[in-house]
């Protein structure tokens, strides 16, 4: 019991340390302002950590080197991607974005259109988007628990997955968007310390000799040199080859359309700190993917492929397999402590994460759908705020229900769900309205309907959620899965544009196209946006 008696004392501190945070912040937040974007006042060091807090997810850490421990070479794509991502985002959109709204995705959007419409469909993408990550990281907290206090499943998993959404719904309605990016902060210098240790330890064993570990995880994978080489999961078959030209469009193109990174963006006060955060943020998350190419390679040498399987069917517990592995290995104090850390680490990784979610889609649905829509303009900030925090229960509700069903899915995928949504639905109707002159509010409804729909009805007619070929489908026994991709996204995210394409011309609309040019100028220098009007 003693192992289990540390691990559950440093969980709790971990808790009580996020707790407090979320107190202290309670008693800074006294406007919307504060509620919605942190008061602007981070610096870009501070909103850097919090963007790659919030962009290292439970997925990165745990679903990414589980997949490389168990697939070798093409697991690592998921790295490759989630990084060369952020290139998208600061090019395209950080900035421009930045200067040209205020709390939310929809602001950016409603400026030159019609808001009622626009602002309803931006609130449904995010809550889609939102739900999906949500799902990821709940199902990781799971996994996680059931594995370090050594129970029978069930109903602890079920139970954690709850406690995990209760805690989320706290810091969301407690602490607000100060809080909740604090918490984000801490979070992101304990996620990069740990695995810098568990990295260093793991290079010792080989003596720091890269190629050795190498050899080593290819001979214990079971799979020899194909392990180290491109073909294992994507290049059996020719749909397999697409399925990865699909995954790697959305991992690319799915980032800069996340409303929880985007919404990061307004808590700086001026876009050139937006740009020095962003810089911050690839420095950081480009070190930690390194890193996750170490943990997993090292799992698949040091636990081996079959016994993180035999633990974990999806893979998920590979990195905190590797740190008790590398601490002396099972019934070691040095093993228990790292296992007990790494899990604490990666548990405050889960709660940053889906607080900044939760907070997401909870400020669009206040913000956007009741103040905009509902109450045409007309709400207080007060009403606004206890709206927010209503949709936070409402959803943390939504997302318990939903993670208790996906639990058995590996967590890195269902994340790339999330950011195939966000490119399909949210990324065409953002780049057509920063740069093309002629878009309106019906491109930009039938862009964000039509990229959500095509999108998630792809996924539920996929092997993903029916059949039995992948062994990990949500309904192994029925099958109705006629789309062969697992992800959509070469297929939605050309749709999405295509579709904001086909309503612009359609229609007749030209305010938003007289709005352009001071909206380019907003985009372009910040101006006006600190006072943006509705």
């Amino acid at each position: 019991m003693s192992d289990q008696t540390l691990t559950i004392l440093l969980f709790l501190v971990v808790v009580a340390i996020t707790i407090g945070i979320t107190i202290w912040a309670s008693r800074e937040t006294k406007s919307a302002a504060d509620y919605y974007a942190g008061g602007r006042q981070f610096s870009g060091l501070q909103n850097g950590l919090a963007v790659s807090g919030d962009y290292m997810s439970a997925a990165s850490f745990l679903g990414i080197s589980g997949l490389i421990s168990t697939v070798g070479y093409d697991g690592f794509l998921y790295s490759i991607g989630f990084l060369v991502a952020w290139l998208v985002a600061l090019l395209l959109v950080a900035e421009l974005l930045r200067n040209s709204g205020r709390y939310t995705m929809a602001d950016q959007l409603a400026y030159r259109m019609n808001q009622r419409q626009v602002r309803t469909a931006a609130s449904l993408s995010t809550v889609a988007v939102s739900i999906f990550y949500l799902l990821a990281q709940m199902v990781g907290a799971g996994t996680l628990v059931v594995l370090l206090l050594e129970v029978d499943e069930g109903l602890v998993k079920n139970v954690v997955i709850a406690g995990v959404g209760a805690l989320m719904i706290f810091y969301v309605t407690v602490g607000g968007m100060k809080g909740t990016t604090w918490v984000q902060i801490v979070k992101a210098v304990l996620l990069m310390s740990g695995t810098l240790l568990i990295t260093v330890l793991t290079l010792m064993q080989f003596n720091f000799n890269v190629s050795d570990m190498l050899g080593a995880a290819a001979e214990q994978s079971g799979s020899g040199q194909a392990f180290l080489e491109p073909g294992l999961v994507y290049g059996v078959t020719t749909m397999a080859k697409i399925d990865f030209i699909s995954l790697a469009m959305a991992l690319v193109l799915g980032t800069a359309g996340l409303p929880h990174i985007l919404i990061r963006f307004y808590t700086v006060p001026t876009a050139r700190v937006a740009r020095t955060s962003v810089q911050w943020a690839i420095t950081l998350i480009g070190f930690f993917y390194l890193m996750t190419l170490v943990l997993g390679f090292g799992a698949a040498a040091l636990v081996g492929t079959e016994e993180i399987a035999a633990v974990d069917p999806a893979g998920n517990l590979a990195s905190p397999l590797l740190a008790e592995a590398v601490g002396g290995g099972e019934g070691s104090t040095g093993g228990a402590v790292l296992l007990a850390l790494i899990a604490a680490v990666a548990f405050a990784t889960i709660l940053a994460v889906v607080a900044g979610l939760t907070l997401t889609s909870a400020s669009s649905v206040a913000h956007d759908l009741y103040a905009s829509v509902l109450r045409k303009g007309k709400a207080t900030e007060k009403d606004e705020v206890r709206v927010a925090k209503i949709a936070a229960f409402v959803i943390g509700a939504i997302a318990i229900g939903l993670s208790i069903l996906a639990q058995d899915l590996n967590i890195a995928f269902l994340v790339a769900l999330a950011f195939a949504v966000a490119a399909s639905a949210n990324l065409p109707s953002l780049l057509y309205n920063l740069f093309w002159r002629r878009f309106n509010t019906r491109g930009a409804v039938w862009a964000i309907y039509g990229g959500l729909v095509s999108c998630v009805g792809l996924v539920i007619f996929s092997p993903v959620v029916s059949g039995p070929t992948t062994g990990t489908a949500l309904f192994a026994d029925s099958d109705w899965s006629y789309f062969p991709l697992s992800n959509p996204g070469i297929v939605s995210i050309p749709f999405g544009f295509l579709m904001g394409y086909l309503g612009t011309i359609t229609s007749r609309e030209k305010a938003s196209e007289e709005r352009y040019p001071e909206f380019e100028v907003r985009a372009l220098t910040g101006a006006g946006s600190e006072t943006a009007h509705h």
